[in-house]
Protein backbone atom coordinates (compact mmCIF):
# COMPACT_ATOMS: atom_id res chain seq x y z
CA UNK A 1 0.00 0.00 0.00
CA UNK A 2 1.47 3.27 -1.08
CA UNK A 3 2.35 5.95 1.48
CA UNK A 4 0.29 9.28 1.64
CA UNK A 5 2.19 12.31 -0.04
CA UNK A 6 4.11 14.06 2.65
CA UNK A 7 3.72 18.00 3.39
CA UNK A 8 5.24 20.45 5.91
CA UNK A 9 3.47 23.03 7.05
CA UNK A 10 4.70 26.58 8.42
CA UNK A 11 1.17 28.52 9.50
CA UNK A 12 -0.75 30.74 7.22
CA UNK A 13 -3.05 33.34 8.54
CA UNK A 14 -6.48 32.46 7.01
CA UNK A 15 -8.39 34.85 4.81
CA UNK A 16 -5.76 36.17 2.36
CA UNK A 17 -4.72 36.33 -0.91
CA UNK A 18 -1.63 34.16 -1.05
CA UNK A 19 -0.09 32.38 -4.33
CA UNK A 20 0.83 28.98 -5.61
CA UNK A 21 3.49 27.93 -7.35
CA UNK A 22 3.83 24.07 -8.97
CA UNK A 23 7.12 21.82 -8.71
CA UNK A 24 7.82 19.57 -11.17
CA UNK A 25 10.11 16.76 -12.47
CA UNK A 26 11.66 16.06 -15.63
CA UNK A 27 13.02 12.81 -15.87
CA UNK A 28 15.01 12.38 -18.71
CA UNK A 29 12.96 10.01 -21.47
CA UNK A 30 9.87 10.79 -19.62
CA UNK A 31 7.40 13.30 -19.79
CA UNK A 32 7.48 16.38 -17.44
CA UNK A 33 4.79 15.35 -14.06
CA UNK A 34 3.71 17.65 -11.25
CA UNK A 35 5.45 16.59 -8.13
CA UNK A 36 4.63 18.87 -5.62
CA UNK A 37 2.80 22.54 -4.84
CA UNK A 38 4.32 25.16 -2.91
CA UNK A 39 1.35 27.86 -1.00
CA UNK A 40 2.55 31.37 0.26
CA UNK A 41 1.97 33.74 2.23
CA UNK A 42 3.49 36.80 0.75
CA UNK A 43 2.26 39.23 3.69
CA UNK A 44 3.60 37.37 6.60
CA UNK A 45 6.26 35.56 4.46
CA UNK A 46 5.23 31.79 5.46
CA UNK A 47 5.43 28.94 3.43
CA UNK A 48 3.53 25.67 3.58
CA UNK A 49 4.58 22.86 0.79
CA UNK A 50 3.17 19.68 -0.21
CA UNK A 51 5.21 16.56 -2.13
CA UNK A 52 4.47 13.38 -3.69
CA UNK A 53 6.05 10.42 -2.92
CA UNK A 54 5.06 8.01 -5.81
CA UNK A 55 8.49 8.83 -7.29
CA UNK A 56 9.16 4.80 -8.77
CA UNK A 57 5.90 5.56 -10.01
CA UNK A 58 6.73 8.50 -12.30
CA UNK A 59 9.69 6.34 -13.42
CA UNK A 60 12.69 7.76 -11.47
CA UNK A 61 15.59 5.19 -10.62
CA UNK A 62 17.26 4.49 -7.86
CA UNK A 63 19.89 7.19 -7.58
CA UNK A 64 17.06 9.70 -8.17
CA UNK A 65 14.49 7.95 -5.80
CA UNK A 66 17.17 8.60 -3.01
CA UNK A 67 17.58 12.04 -3.92
CA UNK A 68 13.96 12.78 -4.34
CA UNK A 69 12.88 11.15 -1.30
CA UNK A 70 15.38 13.86 1.14
CA UNK A 71 13.22 16.59 -0.83
CA UNK A 72 10.89 17.02 1.92
CA UNK A 73 13.94 17.12 4.96
CA UNK A 74 16.06 19.59 2.61
CA UNK A 75 12.97 22.11 1.50
CA UNK A 76 12.03 22.37 5.34
CA UNK A 77 15.65 23.06 6.62
CA UNK A 78 16.63 25.84 4.11
CA UNK A 79 13.06 27.59 4.88
CA UNK A 80 14.33 27.31 8.46
CA UNK A 81 17.70 28.97 8.00
CA UNK A 82 16.72 30.94 4.70
CA UNK A 83 13.24 32.15 5.73
CA UNK A 84 9.72 31.39 3.11
CA UNK A 85 10.65 34.11 1.05
CA UNK A 86 14.39 33.77 0.14
CA UNK A 87 13.68 30.35 -0.11
CA UNK A 88 11.34 29.79 -2.79
CA UNK A 89 13.21 32.90 -4.64
CA UNK A 90 16.11 30.37 -4.78
CA UNK A 91 13.57 27.85 -6.33
CA UNK A 92 12.73 29.92 -8.89
CA UNK A 93 15.98 31.56 -9.90
CA UNK A 94 17.77 27.88 -9.92
CA UNK A 95 15.34 24.96 -10.82
CA UNK A 96 15.66 23.89 -14.81
CA UNK A 97 16.83 20.46 -14.70
CA UNK A 98 15.59 17.84 -13.05
CA UNK A 99 13.35 19.94 -10.81
CA UNK A 100 11.60 22.65 -12.17
CA UNK A 101 8.95 25.43 -10.23
CA UNK A 102 6.03 27.09 -12.45
CA UNK A 103 5.31 31.19 -11.92
CA UNK A 104 3.20 31.93 -8.65
CA UNK A 105 -0.48 32.28 -8.74
CA UNK A 106 -2.88 33.96 -7.07
CA UNK A 107 -5.29 32.20 -4.85
CA UNK A 108 -7.79 33.21 -1.92
CA UNK A 109 -7.48 31.27 1.20
CA UNK A 110 -9.59 30.89 4.40
CA UNK A 111 -8.33 27.33 5.21
CA UNK A 112 -4.45 26.74 4.38
CA UNK A 113 -4.51 23.32 5.06
CA UNK A 114 -8.06 22.55 3.18
CA UNK A 115 -6.66 24.41 0.33
CA UNK A 116 -3.35 23.08 0.04
CA UNK A 117 -4.98 19.75 -0.44
CA UNK A 118 -6.97 21.19 -2.95
CA UNK A 119 -4.43 22.26 -4.97
CA UNK A 120 -2.64 19.65 -4.53
CA UNK A 121 -5.45 17.12 -6.03
CA UNK A 122 -5.76 19.48 -8.65
CA UNK A 123 -2.75 19.83 -9.99
CA UNK A 124 -0.59 17.12 -8.92
CA UNK A 125 -2.47 13.84 -7.78
CA UNK A 126 -5.77 14.01 -9.31
CA UNK A 127 -6.08 10.24 -8.35
CA UNK A 128 -8.46 9.04 -5.50
CA UNK A 129 -6.63 6.22 -4.06
CA UNK A 130 -9.69 4.78 -2.25
CA UNK A 131 -8.72 3.92 1.95
CA UNK A 132 -5.44 5.44 1.07
CA UNK A 133 -6.07 8.85 0.65
CA UNK A 134 -9.61 9.55 0.25
CA UNK A 135 -12.58 8.37 2.09
CA UNK A 136 -16.33 7.47 0.41
CA UNK A 137 -19.08 10.40 1.41
CA UNK A 138 -22.31 8.71 2.14
CA UNK A 139 -25.62 10.35 3.41
CA UNK A 140 -26.90 8.81 6.35
CA UNK A 141 -29.26 6.55 5.29
CA UNK A 142 -26.70 5.29 2.60
CA UNK A 143 -24.32 4.38 5.16
CA UNK A 144 -26.67 2.73 7.32
CA UNK A 145 -27.99 0.54 4.44
CA UNK A 146 -24.13 -0.32 3.69
CA UNK A 147 -23.56 -1.32 6.94
CA UNK A 148 -26.57 -2.79 8.07
CA UNK A 149 -28.31 -4.68 4.94
CA UNK A 150 -26.72 -6.66 1.99
CA UNK A 151 -27.42 -3.78 -0.63
CA UNK A 152 -25.38 -1.92 -3.30
CA UNK A 153 -24.80 1.78 -1.93
CA UNK A 154 -23.39 3.94 -4.30
CA UNK A 155 -21.00 6.61 -2.73
CA UNK A 156 -21.93 10.51 -3.66
CA UNK A 157 -18.22 11.57 -3.78
CA UNK A 158 -14.50 10.49 -2.30
CA UNK A 159 -13.28 13.08 0.11
CA UNK A 160 -9.51 13.61 0.59
CA UNK A 161 -8.98 12.77 4.37
CA UNK A 162 -6.99 14.26 6.88
CA UNK A 163 -3.29 14.37 7.08
CA UNK A 164 -1.80 11.58 9.15
CA UNK A 165 -5.20 9.75 9.85
CA UNK A 166 -4.60 6.05 9.16
CA UNK A 167 -7.16 4.72 6.65
CA UNK A 168 -9.09 1.80 6.67
CA UNK A 169 -12.01 -0.03 4.88
CA UNK A 170 -15.19 0.63 6.67
CA UNK A 171 -14.84 4.42 7.36
CA UNK A 172 -16.53 7.15 5.98
CA UNK A 173 -17.75 10.53 5.52
CA UNK A 174 -21.19 11.66 6.59
CA UNK A 175 -23.45 15.25 7.18
CA UNK A 176 -24.54 15.95 10.58
CA UNK A 177 -27.52 17.53 10.99
CA UNK A 178 -28.25 18.84 14.59
CA UNK A 179 -26.81 20.43 17.87
CA UNK A 180 -26.36 18.21 20.64
CA UNK A 181 -22.98 16.76 20.21
CA UNK A 182 -21.94 20.29 19.86
CA UNK A 183 -19.48 22.25 20.59
CA UNK A 184 -17.53 18.64 19.53
CA UNK A 185 -19.41 18.25 16.15
CA UNK A 186 -21.04 21.39 15.26
CA UNK A 187 -24.17 21.27 13.41
CA UNK A 188 -23.85 20.37 9.85
CA UNK A 189 -20.43 19.76 10.06
CA UNK A 190 -19.02 16.71 7.87
CA UNK A 191 -17.34 13.63 10.24
CA UNK A 192 -15.65 10.81 9.85
CA UNK A 193 -17.04 7.87 11.37
CA UNK A 194 -15.58 4.03 11.01
CA UNK A 195 -17.61 1.07 10.64
CA UNK A 196 -18.14 -1.76 11.92
CA UNK A 197 -17.93 -1.18 16.29
CA UNK A 198 -16.09 -3.59 17.66
CA UNK A 199 -15.48 -4.53 21.24
CA UNK A 200 -16.99 -2.44 23.96
CA UNK A 201 -19.50 0.37 23.40
CA UNK A 202 -19.08 1.88 26.67
CA UNK A 203 -18.11 5.51 26.99
CA UNK A 204 -17.31 5.61 23.09
CA UNK A 205 -19.15 8.43 20.50
CA UNK A 206 -21.16 5.98 18.82
CA UNK A 207 -23.69 7.24 15.10
CA UNK A 208 -27.29 5.31 15.87
CA UNK A 209 -30.02 4.54 13.66
CA UNK A 210 -33.70 4.71 15.42
CA UNK A 211 -35.52 1.76 13.86
CA UNK A 212 -38.99 3.73 13.06
CA UNK A 213 -42.39 1.88 12.08
CA UNK A 214 -43.23 1.15 8.70
CA UNK A 215 -43.81 4.42 6.26
CA UNK A 216 -41.99 6.82 8.74
CA UNK A 217 -38.32 8.13 7.86
CA UNK A 218 -35.36 6.86 9.71
CA UNK A 219 -33.67 9.40 12.43
CA UNK A 220 -29.97 9.59 13.37
CA UNK A 221 -28.69 10.49 16.19
CA UNK A 222 -25.06 10.40 17.19
CA UNK A 223 -24.29 10.32 21.33
CA UNK A 224 -22.14 9.13 23.83
CA UNK A 225 -23.06 5.23 24.84
CA UNK A 226 -22.37 4.34 28.37
CA UNK A 227 -24.05 1.25 29.96
CA UNK A 228 -24.35 0.00 33.70
CA UNK A 229 -23.98 -4.06 34.21
CA UNK A 230 -24.16 -6.36 36.80
CA UNK A 231 -23.24 -10.30 37.18
CA UNK A 232 -25.45 -13.18 36.33
CA UNK A 233 -25.37 -16.37 38.37
CA UNK A 234 -22.80 -17.79 36.17
CA UNK A 235 -20.75 -14.76 37.01
CA UNK A 236 -21.21 -12.96 33.45
CA UNK A 237 -21.83 -9.99 32.78
CA UNK A 238 -24.96 -8.38 31.42
CA UNK A 239 -25.82 -4.82 30.70
CA UNK A 240 -28.63 -3.80 33.11
CA UNK A 241 -29.11 -0.22 31.67
CA UNK A 242 -28.12 1.61 28.84
CA UNK A 243 -27.52 5.73 28.73
CA UNK A 244 -27.16 7.52 25.44
CA UNK A 245 -25.74 11.47 25.88
CA UNK A 246 -25.19 14.93 24.53
CA UNK A 247 -22.22 16.86 24.97
CA UNK A 248 -24.64 19.88 24.80
CA UNK A 249 -26.44 20.72 28.01
CA UNK A 250 -29.45 21.64 26.10
CA UNK A 251 -30.53 18.45 25.19
CA UNK A 252 -31.36 15.53 27.60
CA UNK A 253 -29.61 12.27 27.84
CA UNK A 254 -31.88 9.25 28.27
CA UNK A 255 -31.85 5.79 29.68
CA UNK A 256 -33.06 2.46 27.99
CA UNK A 257 -33.12 -1.13 29.42
CA UNK A 258 -31.35 -3.59 26.76
CA UNK A 259 -33.96 -5.14 25.58
CA UNK A 260 -35.42 -1.69 24.28
CA UNK A 261 -32.63 -0.32 23.08
CA UNK A 262 -31.85 -3.61 20.73
CA UNK A 263 -35.79 -2.98 19.34
CA UNK A 264 -35.89 0.68 18.96
CA UNK A 265 -31.91 0.87 17.41
CA UNK A 266 -28.99 -0.09 15.86
CA UNK A 267 -25.37 0.71 16.56
CA UNK A 268 -24.26 1.87 12.76
CA UNK A 269 -20.38 3.05 13.22
CA UNK A 270 -18.45 5.12 15.58
CA UNK A 271 -17.01 8.76 15.52
CA UNK A 272 -13.72 9.25 14.94
CA UNK A 273 -13.68 13.12 14.16
CA UNK A 274 -14.92 15.96 12.24
CA UNK A 275 -13.88 16.97 9.04
CA UNK A 276 -11.89 19.89 8.48
CA UNK A 277 -14.27 22.86 6.38
CA UNK A 278 -14.98 21.58 2.95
Amino acid sequence: MPRAAVSTAIPISAGRLCQFSILSLALPGRPVAAAGVFLFDPTDAELQFKLRDDWAELGADEDDQEYLACLEDDFALRIREMGAAPFLLSLEDSLSGLLRISDREPVAVTNPSRTLQKLFATHVDAKVRQYVTHLPLYSLRAAATRFGEDEEVEELDWLPAPEGLRLTEGMFVAQVVGRSMEPLIPDGSYCIFRAPVVGSRHGRRLLIQEIKSAGSSTAFTIKRYTSRKSATPEYEWQNETIRLEPLNPEFAAFELNPDEFESRYRVIAEFVEVLPEL
